[in-house]
């Protein structure tokens, strides 16, 4: 088996994995959820309207300041939204299953010995970075 062989069977692996299987579970959810769908269309609008306003040439400010406002309004109602919610905290701890496998692939390409070297997160300190240690 070579190398491309072998990764697409750690490609089987993370689907198979745990975090995988959520995180595409609460997608699911999250595309057939007819009101998170209605919001993320509104919040793409408004950022369309956002970025033709920006770009005239004689732009209105207050409109700019308006759709601003009602952007960062949808935004709010779909990160509230519990589907969404769940999709995140899933994406999330998958997100940190796919770091550590780079992370310990990296340390092998750097040649760490591959049956020892390990991945540990370190908090930075920014919370919206965090998979949760708390």
């Amino acid at each position: 088996m070579d190398i491309f062989e072998m990764t697409r069977e750690l490609g089987k692996k993370l689907q198979s994995e745990e975090s995988y299987i959520a995180m595409r579970s609460a997608q699911q959810v999250c595309d057939e959820d007819e009101t998170l769908q209605n919001l993320i269309g509104e919040f793409n609008l408004k950022r369309m309207a956002i970025n033709n306003e920006a770009q005239k040439e004689d732009r209105n400010e207050e409109t700019l300041k308006r759709l601003n406002e009602e952007f960062r309004s949808v935004y709010a109602q779909i990160m509230q939204n519990e589907n969404m919610a769940r999709y995140n905290n899933a994406k999330t701890k998958f997100d940190a299953v796919l770091q550590r496998v780079n992370a310990i692939i990296g340390l092998c390409a750097d040649g760490e010995n591959p049956d020892t070297c390990d991945y540990e997160a370190a908090c930075s300190g920014n919370c919206a970075t965090c998979g949760g240690c708390h």
